[in-house]
């Protein structure tokens, strides 16, 4: 019962972040592909930032969830791990369909990016709400802003670095793709169907997370709010 306790408001804190990491980043592939000639997403109303066009229920709810509860049961440090439903993009439509297949999937990473910055600086805000005003009125809005902050910068860094990973269908398998010259492209294609299972593979061995920590940490030197994201949520 204890631990369950500790879970919830833990939880609480991590679902709004989650929420919208998965759901922009999928938005940011609708938005570059309908600047790049194809309306897909855009006329199914896909290019918006309602979290509830881009739910998956499996993906973006029940695997992130369940990943997290069982790492805290554990006692390891979870990847959250988690999935939108995917924005349709039709690579006939596109201008330069290499090139902007490319552009497409990169939109989503750097999506998050831009969100670890904002959320970044609401770090910085509540730390300033804490150090301005004293009292536990100021208490009581500076440390959602905080811990909400903390875990909007680290989950986002973790989704962009695993979704730059070089493996499809990740977004960084997609510029890998379209940077591969035809024939190599052809044959990497092939790996496709075999991805997810690799990358599951990978996350319960430890192997992804050895390669993703690192990464994300050296990101992270150069965030807004690194020092209290460190203490808050240690790598």
């Amino acid at each position: 019962m204890d631990t369950l306790n500790q879970l919830i408001p833990l939880i609480a804190v991590l679902a709004l972040p989650m929420l919208f990491a998965i759901t922009v980043h999928e938005a940011a592939h609708g938005w570059v592909a309908s600047r790049r000639g194809d309306k897909t997403a855009l006329m199914l109303g896909r290019v918006t930032f309602n979290p509830l066009k881009h739910i998956d229920p499996v993906g973006t709810i029940a695997v992130p969830l369940g990943i997290f509860l069982l790492a805290s049961l554990m006692g390891s440090a979870p990847i959250l791990f988690g999935w939108a439903k995917p924005v349709p993009v039709n690579w006939r439509n596109l201008q330069r369909p290499r090139l902007d297949m490319a552009l497409v999937a990169v939109a989503g990473p750097t999506a998050n990016l831009l969100m670890a910055l904002a959320w970044g600086l609401m770090i910085k805000l509540g730390a300033l709400l804490l150090t301005t005003y004293q009292g536990p009125t100021a208490e009581w809005l500076a440390m959602p802003l905080i811990y909400m902050g903390a875990a909007g910068v680290l989950i986002n860094l973790l989704l962009m670095v695993l979704n730059l990973f070089p493996l499809l269908p990740l977004d960084g398998g997609r510029v890998l793709n379209a940077a591969l010259p035809p024939r190599l492209s052809r044959y990497y294609s092939r790996l496709e169907p075999f991805g997810l299972m690799i990358l599951i593979l990978m996350l319960f061995t430890g192997a992804l997370t050895l390669v993703l920590f690192p990464a994300v940490s050296a990101v992270l030197s150069v965030m807004p709010g690194a020092g209290i994201v460190r203490e808050l949520f240690p790598l």
